[in-house]
C-alpha cells in the first residue's frame, strides 16, 4: 500500500503494531465510557457513529455499550488493528488512510480521539473536509490542545506528533458549525485518566 505522507507509513508499520499491543484493556474501555457518557449527554438521537482512526475498537467498543442499537463505522490504517475490529461486527469498515477515505454515508456523529495530533499538518484541511462530509449533525474531537501549532518529540520520533487549536482551525473553516460543549479529561484522574485531552463538540446548524 503506497501512502502520501511519512504519518501513514508509521502508523501502518511496526510503530502501529507495537501500538495495538500497548493500548488495550478493560480500564482503557472504562475510562473512555465516563467520557462518552459526558458527551453523549450533550446530545439527541445519535443512531450513527463514524471514528476516524479507531485503531482496535476501544472506543467504539464504550459507544457500543452507551448506544447499543447504533450504526458504527470505522476508518483504521493499521491492518493489525483492523483484524481487531473485525471482531467487533460493526457497520462498516475502512482498511484505509484518513487521507484516501470518501464518505458513502453522513452518519450523526463523526469524532476523532487523539488522532487528529498525529496527521500531517499540510493535509489537516482534508480530513477537517472529510469529517463535516461524514457528519449528519455532530463534530467531536478529542486532540492535545495548544493555542498555536507546535511540533513535540513522540516516543523518540520527530514529525509523529502536532499539538494546535484544531477546533478553532475547524470552527474557522465551517462558520456553521455550532460549539455545544468542550472539557478536559486529565491523566491524573483517580477513577477514569485520559491522555491530557481535550474535547470539543460541535453541532450542524440546521
Amino acid at each position: 500500500m503506497e501512502f502520501k505522507t511519512e504519518q501513514e507509513q508509521f502508523w501502518a508499520g511496526e510503530f502501529g503494531n507495537q501500538y495495538v499491543k500497548r493500548n488495550q484493556g478493560e480500564s482503557i474501555v472504562a475510562s473512555n465510557l465516563a467520557l462518552f457518557t459526558k458527551i453523549l449527554s450533550k446530545t439527541v438521537a445519535v443512531n450513527s457513529i463514524i471514528e476516524f482512526g479507531a485503531n482496535i475498537g476501544l472506543n467504539l467498543c464504550a459507544l457500543k455499550n452507551l448506544v447499543p442499537n447504533s450504526k458504527l463505522h470505522a476508518i483504521e490504517i493499521n491492518p493489525i488493528a483492523v483484524v481487531e475490529l473485525e471482531k467487533m461486527k460493526l457497520t462498516k469498515i475502512y482498511s484505509q488512510s484518513i487521507l484516501d477515505f470518501v464518505p458513502e454515508v453522513q452518519c450523526d456523529l463523526a469524532f476523532t480521539k487523539g488522532v487528529l495530533i498525529h496527521i500531517n499538518p499540510e493535509c489537516l484541511p482534508q480530513v477537517y473536509d472529510l469529517l463535516y462530509q461524514s457528519s449528519r449533525r455532530y463534530i467531536m474531537i478529542a486532540e492535545y490542545y495548544n493555542p498555536s501549532p507546535v511540533e513535540i518529540s513522540y516516543r523518540g520520533h520527530d514529525g509523529k506528533l502536532f499539538k494546535r487549536d484544531f477546533a478553532g482551525e475547524i470552527k474557522q473553516r465551517f462558520p456553521d458549525l455550532a460549539l455545544v460543549d468542550y472539557g478536559f479529561a486529565y491523566h491524573g484522574d483517580q477513577n477514569f485518566p485520559q491522555d491530557d485531552l481535550t474535547w470539543f463538540l460541535f453541532e450542524k446548524k440546521i
